[in-house]
C-alpha cells in the first residue's frame, strides 16, 4: 500500500470509527498478525500511524 492509499483508507476509518478508528486499525492487525498475514498487518499498522497524525495535525 503506497502513502496515498494508506492516508485514504485512515480518513476513511476516521470517518467511519471516529474516535475508535485508531483501535480498529490495531485491532485488524492484531488479527492479521495472529493469523501469520504479516504483510497485511504492517498494512493496518502505517494506517494507525496515519491516524494518529492526522489526529495531531488538528490538536493545538
Amino acid at each position: 500500500m503506497n502513502a496515498i492509499q494508506t492516508a485514504e483508507h485512515a480518513r476513511a476509518l476516521i470517518d467511519a470509527y471516529g474516535e475508535k478508528a485508531e483501535a480498529h486499525a490495531a485491532q485488524k492487525a492484531s488479527e492479521l498478525r495472529n493469523s501469520g498475514e504479516h504483510q497485511h498487518a504492517e498494512a493496518w499498522l502505517q494506517v494507525r500511524k496515519a491516524i494518529m497524525q492526522m489526529r495531531g495535525s488538528h490538536v493545538s
